[in-house]
C-alpha cells in the first residue's frame, strides 16, 4: 500500500537535511582554518613539532627554543592572514550581492587599486615631508578613503549605467587610473624610499606586528558583524529592489552601509598586506557551492571560515614552495582563485 506522505513531514526532512549540510560544511572550514594556523605556525625555516606548536599557542609549556619563534613572528602572521582573508570573504561577497553578479570584487571594481594609490600618497608623500615612518593607523586610515574614493565613483556611475558590462569595465578603468597615478608617485619619487611600497605591493603577510594583528581584529570583526546583522536586507535585496522595499528595506541606507562596509573591509587589508587578489571573488563561490544556498544568514559566516583557511593555505604556499624564497602571497591566491573562477564560469555556477 502507497503512503502518501503530509506535505509538512517532507518539508519538515528537507529542512533537517539542509541544516546538517550547513552543520557539516561549517565544521569542516572551522576544521579546515585550525588545522592551516597550526600548520602556518609550525612550518618554516625551522620546522617545530605539531606537539610543541600546539602547547606554546595554548601556554600548557613555555618551550623558551621555539616561543619566541612562535609568539613573536609566526603567530602574529598566521592570525593576520586569517583574518584578512574572513575580511576579503566578505567584502567580495557584499559586493556580489549589491551588483547582484558572480564576477564582481574589490579587486575587479578597482577597490583595492584605489587604496593601493592611497597608501602611496601616505608612505611616498610622508618622506617629502620629512616623516621617516608612517604608523599604521594613518596606513589603514589612508587605505580606507582611497577605496571608498574609487567606490563612490563607481556607484555614481551604476546609478546611470544599467549595463553591467559596461559598469565593470568602467571600474577596470577607474582601477587602472589609480594605479596609473601610483606610478607617477614612484617616478617622481627617491629610489630609497619606493623600495618600502614596492615590496608592500607583492603582498605579504611577512613583518605583521600585534599591533597591526589588534587592528585588523577589532576593525574587521566589529565589520564583520555588522555585514552579518545585514543579512535578511541582503537576502531580501537579492530578489530587487522594489522586492526588499516592500519588505521594509530602507534602499537607500541599505546602499550607504553596503559600500561602507565592503570599502572598509578591503582598506583595512590592503593598509596591512597589500593588494591580495581573488580571495573575495572566488571564495564566496565556494561557498556558495559547497553549502547548495545563497541564503547570507548561512553564506556570511561560511565565508569567513573559507576566506580565513584558504588565505591560511596561501600564505604557507608562499612561503614554503620555494623556501627559502617567498613568493608574493598575490601570486599563490591567483593561482588558486582563477582557475576556480574559470571552473565556475564553465560550469555555469556562478550564480547568485
Amino acid at each position: 500500500m502507497k503512503v502518501n506522505i503530509p506535505k509538512q513531514t517532507t518539508d519538515t526532512t528537507f529542512l533537517a537535511k539542509r541544516w546538517k549540510r550547513f552543520a557539516l560544511v561549517i565544521a569542516l572550514f572551522a576544521v579546515g582554518v585550525v588545522f592551516f594556523l597550526i600548520l602556518n605556525v609550525a612550518l618554516g625555516s625551522i620546522n617545530i613539532p605539531l606537539t610543541d606548536t600546539v602547547k606554546t599557542i595554548f601556554k600548557v609549556q613555555d618551550n623558551t627554543t621555539y616561543q619566541d619563534i612562535i609568539w613573536q613572528i609566526r603567530l602574529p602572521r598566521a592570525l593576520g592572514a586569517l583574518l584578512s582573508g574572513a575580511a576579503l570573504a566578505v567584502s567580495g561577497l557584499l559586493l556580489q550581492v549589491f551588483f547582484r553578479n558572480p564576477i564582481v570584487g574589490p579587486h575587479i571594481l578597482g577597490i583595492s587599486s584605489g587604496a593601493t594609490f592611497a597608501v602611496a600618497l601616505a608612505m611616498m608623500g610622508s618622506y617629502l615631508i620629512g616623516m621617516t615612518a608612517v604608523n599604521p593607523i594613518t596606513l589603514s586610515l589612508a587605505s580606507f578613503i582611497g577605496a571608498m574614493v574609487v567606490m563612490v565613483i563607481v556607484i555614481a556611475v551604476a546609478s546611470k549605467v544599467r549595463d553591467i558590462i559596461t559598469l565593470l569595465v568602467i571600474g577596470l578603468m577607474t582601477g587602472y587610473v589609480a594605479s596609473a597615478l601610483s606610478s607617477f608617485l614612484i617616478a617622481f619619487a627617491q629610489s630609497e624610499n619606493v623600495f618600502r611600497f614596492v615590496i608592500w605591493t607583492m603582498g605579504s603577510f611577512s613583518g605583521i606586528t600585534w599591533s597591526e594583528v589588534y587592528i585588523l581584529a577589532g576593525g574587521g570583526v566589529v565589520l564583520m558583524l555588522g555585514s552579518y546583522l545585514m543579512a535578511k536586507p541582503l537576502n531580501a535585496f537579492l530578489l530587487g529592489e522594489n522586492y526588499a522595499r516592500s519588505m521594509g528595506v530602507n534602499i537607500k541606507l541599505f546602499r550607504y552601509l553596503v559600500i561602507f562596509l565592503s570599502c572598509a573591509l578591503a582598506a583595512i587589508v590592503t593598509a596591512f598586506a597589500g593588494p591580495v587578489a581573488f580571495v573575495g571573488l572566488a571564495v564566496p563561490h565556494l561557498a556558495r557551492l559547497a553549502l547548495g544556498t545563497s541564503d547570507n544568514r548561512i553564506l556570511i559566516p561560511t565565508s569567513i571560515l573559507a576566506g580565513a583557511g584558504i588565505t591560511l593555505l596561501c600564505d604557507l604556499m608562499a612561503r614554503m614552495l620555494f623556501s627559502p624564497v617567498e613568493l608574493p602571497v598575490s601570486a599563490t591566491t591567483a593561482l588558486f582563485g582563477a582557475p576556480l573562477v574559470i571552473f565556475f564560469l564553465i560550469k555555469g555556477k556562478t550564480t547568485i
